[in-house]
């Protein structure tokens, strides 16, 4: 959900027209996490100028906009700072005026981009207004800008990330932001808390180190209870002037802020450069260590901060993870990471990653969308998953980040597997085969509604954490209350370095590669084979199971082959589609292990058609869906072999003897489905025969793998509606890939 980007370079001359390409062409790599409007700001011609530039629909309306401003496209900047935004409404229309930046003031002293949702910033909001502020959007993140500038204004001794840090605290929810004013030129804040965000470094020199120094907080906290956690309405402020801050529990009390004075980091030089000045106020004297050269002249270098891996992978393959509480302070060539909190068992480092990713992975390639190239990337991306991990020789699995963890969990209580969307089907989807070779209970819970419960957790649980992108809010809030009452806690995630990797305590990366369709596919098939290797490999201690398990394997060495096959279906599928795009409303049943795929693959139809598919139990039929039936209502029946075949062909007789229209997804050369029906005496029924109905035959393999090759009709079915609806698959409306909010 909404897209952060920001670029900053020092020492490292750049256009105007430069820096703008850059930043629109960050927006451009995080489009597919859903956005209405977009908007970013760069430095002005004049000192203590900033141009903001907003627009609602695409990046490429806002680019059009930018090309008719009029600025001075040939100024070069040897130090700027800029930040840009995808937003996606949450408060307020999508408007301009709602659209990020959002501006302290009509000068724009403080702007800031921010993903997710300040909770208590009608609270803010109500107080500001009070001594005199007037808002100019719906959004929370006004509040945080027109808080900045408040603080600022009773104390404009205060260091940048003093500020920011007496912002952040008065502040409830989730939030990543980037923060740039003209009260500090040529410096970024950038600070995260349950939403993602990253900074990509690139130096004309190697770094002297691969890690950045966290820097923990000097405030000095006092306990004394609170009736409101809110700004306080004393305008004299405490004694050193700063504006006094009460927290629910707490009252923080910031040591003397005048030994924090500080200089413009930039002065405006000769020949139109801003030119980064030495004059930094000896009392700011810490230095990040990888940022200093060997002869102390300052190293050229530049910042890329972004929501998501897409945006900078053009630009740099070194990076660092920001985790909830950083705060982020670039300036002077230099990053340095402060903590907000001093929590026990923080690292006080962070490591400057290499990501082995190229570009063209997170391009369409020869494809039209997305979404259709990840549909056919699944053959390879299953492979992935399971590479060095399935022996298939010796048949056997090893999972090497659970390795010091079995025994803990195959002497496990119960398994709790939480995950929302497509992340919780494929939980759905891999219980069965849990169950039947671990002998464990296992339960699947939706996240949100497992985090409204709270139920009971124990010890000796193992709670399982599924999601694509590992930044899913509720997923996150669900492993946090997981971890507080001691549970066993596991994650099975696509995005190295994602924050649900770092805070669970061992797990698997499914390596599925970067999925930039909002309607996931290939990520669905890799979080199956994972589990699956899961079930197995906390099964192999079973003797009795030894046979099952060989069976399973091998029906892993040949799924990818089969895949391919599944693809060949496409042109049919592709027909089908145009025969059913005028439908409104469609069934997806299923049975067994095929019950997930029908949920499944009435989300992906859903989701990107916008025809209301609903996934339903075969045996639920005859509870109340079977009233829906009726003459030429689409009804997608699974009906691939296994043991409950027959209770299909008892479904698919009750669907054809109401008149329904059936499409089957079948096993090749499988039994019949149906027997031919007999014409009425009256002649208003026709006799049919199986062959009359529309029918894709996919291979058979091993039940528990079944799975995989059904969904992959159904995904290609999803896309080809939404194609021939004319809509597109890639964005579909009011859905981002990484919900970040709750």
């Amino acid at each position: 959900m909404c897209g952060i980007f920001g670029y900053v370079n020092y020492l490292v001359e750049r256009s105007r027209e430069d820096i703008l390409n850059t930043l629109l062409a960050g927006l451009s790599r995080l489009e597919y996490r859903g956005y209405d409007s977009a908007g970013l700001t760069v430095d002005g011609d004049k000192t203590n100028e900033s141009y903001v530039v907003r627009q609602v629909g695409k990046v490429a309306e806002l680019r059009s906009l930018v090309n008719e401003s009029g600025f001075d496209l040939n100024r070069k900047f040897i130090s700027h700072v800029g930040i840009a935004h995808n937003r996606w409404a949450t408060h307020g229309q999508p408007a301009a005026r709602n659209a990020h930046p959002q501006r302290s003031d009509p000068s724009s002293e403080f702007l800031v981009v921010h993903n997710g949702i300040i909770t208590n910033y009608a609270a803010v909001k109500s107080i500001l207004e009070s001594k005199g502020y007037i808002f100019e959007s719906e959004t929370d993140t006004e509040c945080i800008a027109k808080l900045l500038k408040y603080v600022y204004d009773s104390n404009r001794n205060l260091d940048f990330k003093k500020l920011i840090e007496l912002v952040l605290r008065e502040l409830e929810g989730a939030y990543a932001v980037l923060v740039k004013s003209v009260h500090y030129p040529g410096e970024l804040i950038a600070a995260r808390k349950g939403s993602p965000l990253l900074i990509g470094i690139k130096s004309e020199r190697k770094l002297r180190v691969d890690f950045v120094d966290v820097e923990f907080p000097e405030f000095s906290v006092t306990t004394e209870p609170s009736a409101y956690s809110g700004l306080s309405d004393d305008e004299e402020g405490s004694a050193s002037g700063v504006p006094t801050i009460s927290m629910s529990d707490m009252t923080l009390e910031p040591p003397n802020p005048a030994g924090l004075l500080r200089t413009s980091t930039a002065l405006l030089g000769d020949g139109g450069l801003f030119v980064p000045s030495p004059g930094i106020s000896d009392l700011r004297h810490s230095q990040s260590r990888a940022f200093i050269s060997d002869d102390g002249v300052p190293i050229p270098t530049e910042f890329f901060l972004a929501s998501d891996l897409p945006a900078i992978i053009e630009k740099t393959k070194k990076v660092i993870f920001l985790e909830d509480d950083d705060i982020a302070h670039i300036y002077d060539g230099g990053l340095h990471i402060h903590r907000l909190r001093h929590e026990e068992g923080v690292s006080n480092i962070r490591s400057i990653q290499n990501i082995e990713m190229e570009l063209a992975e997170f391009k369409r390639g020869g494809y039209d969308h997305f979404m259709l190239k990840e549909i056919y990337e699944q053959p390879e991306s299953i492979v992935n998953t399971m590479r060095g991990r399935v022996n298939f020789e010796n048949q056997s699995v090893k999972l090497g980040g659970l390795s010091n963890y079995l025994t803990t969990i195959r002497r496990s209580r119960r398994i709790v597997m939480i995950a929302c969307g497509t992340s919780y089907h494929s939980c759905l989807a891999a219980r069965d085969l849990f169950e039947e070779l671990t002998d464990i209970p296992i339960s699947v819970e939706v996240a949100s509604y497992f985090i409204d419960r709270k139920p009971p957790l124990f010890r000796d649980d193992t709670c399982i954490f599924v999601s694509q992108s590992g930044e899913t809010a509720d997923t996150l809030v669900a492993l946090k209350y997981c971890l507080e009452r001691g549970a066993m806690c596991v994650g099975v995630v696509n995005v190295v370095g994602s924050s649900l990797s770092r805070l669970t305590m061992c797990g698997v990366h499914i390596n599925a590669g970067p999925e930039i369709g909002v309607a996931s596919t290939k990520a669905f098939t890799s979080q199956y084979v994972a589990l699956v290797m899961m079930a197995l490999l906390f099964s192999e201690d079973r003797m009795s199971k030894l046979q099952r398990r060989k069976e399973i394997i091998d029906g892993l060495g040949t799924l990818s082959e089969k895949l391919s096959e599944v693809l060949e279906l496409n042109d049919v599928i592709e027909e089908t589609a145009e025969a059913m795009k005028d439908k409104t409303k469609m069934l997806v049943l299923g049975s067994g292990y095929q019950y997930a795929t029908a949920l499944e693959g009435a989300l992906k139809i859903k989701e990107i058609s916008y025809i209301l598919a609903e996934g339903i139990l075969m045996g639920e039929l005859k509870h109340g869906p079977l009233a829906l039936v009726e003459k030429d209502l689409p009804i997608v029946m699974i009906a691939t072999k296994d043991k409950l075949y027959d209770l299909v062909a008892s479904s698919v007789s009750q669907v054809t003897s109401r008149l329904g229209e059936p499409v089957f997804i079948t096993s090749k050369n499988g039994p019949r489905l149906i027997e031919p029906t007999k014409a009425s005496t009256d002649g208003k029924v026709a006799a049919r025969a199986e062959s009359d109905y529309v029918k894709f035959e996919v291979p058979e393999t091993v039940d528990c793998l079944q799975t995989i090759l059904n969904i992959l009709v159904l995904q290609m079915l999803g896309y080809w509606l939404a194609v021939k609806k004319g809509y597109d698959p890639d964005f579909p409306r009011n859905l981002a890939k990484a919900v970040t909010t709750r």
